[in-house]
């Protein structure tokens, strides 16, 4: 059985080896058939701390690792920051 493969947002990387990713998803609505967004946030292992705050990535699943952690990151897909962390650097 192939490993699940999701993309997220980093949102936290205070952790030593471990950073928050939210993986947002779209669904429609039971009753209303407006499509809404859900988001999850999974504890990914980074070994070597190279992801930060606002960077996109994508996790795999592992096998667990400790209590929250059942993921690792892949790869970066992405690098912009947060749309705060922007305006801090160019004022």
């Amino acid at each position: 059985m192939p490993k699940r493969v999701l993309t997220g947002l980093v949102v936290s990387d205070k952790a030593d080896k471990t950073v928050v990713v939210r993986v947002e998803r779209k669904v429609k609505h039971p009753l209303y058939g407006k499509i809404i967004r859900r988001s999850k946030k999974y504890h990914a292992h980074d070994e070597a701390n190279d992801f930060r705050e606002g960077e996109t990535v994508r996790i795999e699943e592992t096998a667990p690792i400790s209590k929250l952690k059942t993921w690792r990151v892949v790869d970066r897909v992405d690098t912009h920051k947060a749309p705060g962390t922007a305006a801090a650097v160019e004022a």
